[in-house]
């Protein structure tokens, strides 16, 4: 503990006298300071003893000493230690009133104590509390190293909150709550969560302190990581401010915390290459030598079926696409699944291919991110969808489910749903979208609307005339796959009619309607033109 007024009075070489305010004397004493001035408080930062002789102060009026008394409880000063025998061969009884009623202790300072002997009291005690602040400083250190070495981060949570009296909870890069001790600080971590997330979108390393609604905890949230964006949080609960030793104990967590969070670049980057290896040894075909590379490093992740996840982002976007990896490994290390994720691409452009268990967290996980990026897309500023998938994130696609050997097929249908999200402006599109839906919304292409027009073209300007309605007649004809008398009657003509029509239609574009092919340009011509009016 730091020094006490009480302290400094039961030091037996100070022979110091309480002559007031007996019932505050364990207030802490951050310095002794000596002043004569009338008015010291402007000197003061509060919690100091201050030492006078009086020399000018008019110590006997009580108007005077009222005052002065007054501003040195309003500035902090937690003590008043007066020298007798020097101007004044008592404490003067205005003081001594005065100091009683505001509530200051008074202390009888003798005259064979100098102010000195007083200050250097003070100071030992101080040096002597920080230097046992240090000495538990590391030995908490040595415990949560202990801790951390032998039951993970857990272990070190639990000494943590020991050490600190109170509770400590880790964070994921989501900001969901991995681990809290004790466990009844789980619940009320979890209350937490917007704040953590406003502490990730600051650089690391970053803290902040906050408080809990209906509870007195003043908890502070730290961020964990050597990168710009951080991989972690630690958020430390008490009912009152840390001091030196528990201070000690929480940057000792802070640092080991990100000692296990935090991977080695070396580390991480082995661990991609070999990613990138069996990756690649799975689209071409070999699963028996990728199994054989990745080892127990991806678990059971190449025996069981899995998505192939592909991402592109350019530019902000890659932010957000490295966002989204965070956000899959995090859900996997929390559920206990396998997940290989590997990033490709360059400075400008980025690629993201992830193999992840299907029906697992890491793939929810992508669902529900990419979910909150159509949704802030959504609530943009209107402009044209097109413009918004080039610049509002990145753009990602999911494949059906597929083991080992259907790998190369997975990674083929994950690049057809990216294709089909970034012409859409999704942020987001399945594989199982497209098998199930329709091909018309594909027409939306712009190089599918120019060949549309472009063959179409003479027909409309035939049309344009007055001379007859073939694109029309066409529509009808091809709609009944060539049954003259149903398409005739839809027209609301003669069945000769429609047969001159068609006629005129294969004089104009030059193709016989003989040809299958011929049949379905004309049709997914006619349906793009329609699906562009």
């Amino acid at each position: 503990m730091p020094p006490t007024l009480a302290s400094l009075v039961h030091h037996s070489a100070l022979k110091l006298t309480v002559r007031a305010g007996e019932d505050r004397l364990d207030v802490p004493v951050r310095w002794a300071h000596v002043s004569e001035l009338a008015d010291p408080v402007p000197y003061m930062e509060g919690g100091e003893l201050l030492l006078i002789t009086a020399l000018k102060l008019d110590a006997e009026d009580p108007e005077a000493m009222r005052r002065y008394v007054k501003r040195l409880v309003g500035a902090g000063v937690v003590g008043l230690g007066f020298a007798v025998g020097v101007n004044y061969d008592e404490i003067p009884k205005a003081l001594v009133d005065t100091a009683a009623e505001e509530g200051l202790p008074l202390l009888e300072v003798p005259r064979r104590t100098p102010f000195l002997a007083i200050s250097k009291a003070v100071s030992a005690a101080i040096a002597a509390d920080q230097y046992r602040s240090v000495t538990a400083g590391f030995a908490a250190q040595r415990e949560l190293t202990r801790q951390a070495l032998t039951d993970g981060p857990e272990g070190l949570l639990a000494a943590l909150a020991s050490q600190v009296d109170g509770w400590a909870a880790l964070y994921d890069t989501s900001g969901a709550v991995v681990a809290a001790a004790p466990e009844w600080a789980g619940r009320r971590a979890a209350r937490l969560t917007a704040d953590v997330e406003r502490l990730r979108e600051r650089p690391a390393p970053a803290s902040s302190v906050v408080g809990l609604p209906d509870h007195e905890d003043r908890v502070e949230l730290h961020s964990l990581g050597t990168g710009r964006r951080p991989k972690a949080a630690l958020a430390v609960g008490t009912a009152a401010a840390l001091g030196t030793a528990e201070r000690y104990a929480v940057h000792s967590a802070i640092a080991l915390l990100t000692l296990t969070t935090e991977r080695s670049r070396s580390l991480q980057a082995a661990e991609q290459r070999i990613g990138a290896a069996v990756l690649r040894m799975l689209l071409a075909g070999q699963p028996d030598h990728a199994r054989a590379v990745a080892g127990g490093l991806f678990g059971a992740l190449l025996d069981a079926p899995f998505r192939v996840i592909v991402g592109e982002g350019t530019g902000a976007d890659r932010d957000a696409l490295g966002g989204l990896a965070e956000v899959m490994e995090s859900a996997a290390a929390r559920s206990g699944e396998a997940v290989l994720v590997v990033p490709e691409g360059s400075q400008e452009a980025q690629r993201l291919v992830v193999l992840a268990v299907d029906g697992g967290a890491a793939v929810e996980a992508c669902r529900e991110y990419a979910a909150a990026l159509e949704a802030e897309r959504a609530s943009s500023d209107g402009r044209d969808v097109r413009e918004q998938a080039e610049d509002d994130g990145p753009v990602v696609g999911l494949s059906a489910p597929a083991g080992p050997i259907a790998a190369a097929a997975a990674h083929k249908q994950a690049e057809q749903a990216l294709s089909v999200a970034r012409r859409r402006g999704r942020v987001f599109v399945e594989h199982e979208e497209l098998a199930a839906g329709s091909v018309l919304p594909l027409l939306a292409d712009d190089a599918v609307r120019a060949f549309a027009d472009g063959l179409l073209r003479p027909l409309s300007e035939h049309d344009a005339t007055g001379r007859g309605d073939l694109v029309a007649s066409l529509r009808a004809w091809l709609s009944r796959h060539g049954q003259w008398d149903a398409a005739a009657a839809d027209l609301g003509v003669h069945r000769h009619t429609l047969r001159y029509r068609m006629r005129r239609v294969e004089e104009i574009l030059g193709r016989s309607l003989d040809d299958p092919d011929v049949r379905m340009e004309l049709w997914l011509a006619l349906k793009a033109t329609a699906a562009a009016e």
